[in-house]
């Protein structure tokens, strides 16, 4: 996963780069490249580099997990709950690191670390919520072909967005 999220976040990467940001041995991370690609995950970034030297990207598509799909599945609820256990782990990561951060003014100012505690919300209003939030993200998404601007910094958008029971709905419950 991390070397994935390093794919995702800083673009290609040869093995050895890997291995250096994430303190791994090279044989290890090259391992775990191989099946990344092996399962469609990432690609080897043909006519770049060396026989010796393989440079590897993320694959351009979106992968969506529908965590419903494993509930029932006693066989794999456990693995998908340690995958989105690893996934949180690396959204708090990045938080941190950017809290932890020297930044200058100008960004330290812009970033925002929110939550929003007042919102009570039906299934089809989270959705809404949601797909509103998207829509949002996805204007401010350059096109693959624009410009790059060179004031502009690599932005990471998170949102988590969960409903979450309160101690009056418990205690209601409980009665």
């Amino acid at each position: 996963m991390q070397i994935f999220e390093l794919l995702n976040l800083d673009g290609p990467a040869t093995a050895t780069r890997l291995a250096e940001r994430l303190g791994e041995n090279t044989g290890t991370v090259s391992w775990h490249l191989r099946h990344l690609a092996e399962h469609g995950f990432i690609e080897e970034e043909t006519g770049r580099g060396t026989k010796r030297e393989r440079w590897w990207r993320r694959v351009e598509v979106s992968n969506r997990l529908d965590t419903a799909d494993f509930r029932d599945d006693p066989d794999t609820r456990g693995a998908v709950s340690l995958y989105l256990n690893q996934l949180v782990q690396q959204y708090f990561n990045r938080v941190n690191d950017y809290i932890t951060e020297d930044w200058p003014d100008e960004w330290r100012n812009v970033g925002t670390i929110s939550d929003w505690r007042r919102l009570r919300l039906n299934p089809a209003q989270l959705q809404a919520l949601n797909d509103e939030i998207f829509a949002v993200v996805e204007r401010h998404t350059p096109a693959p072909d624009a410009a790059p601007d060179p004031a502009a910094l690599p932005i990471v958008v998170q949102l988590q967005s969960f409903p979450r029971r309160s101690r009056t709905d418990e205690a209601r419950s409980a009665e």
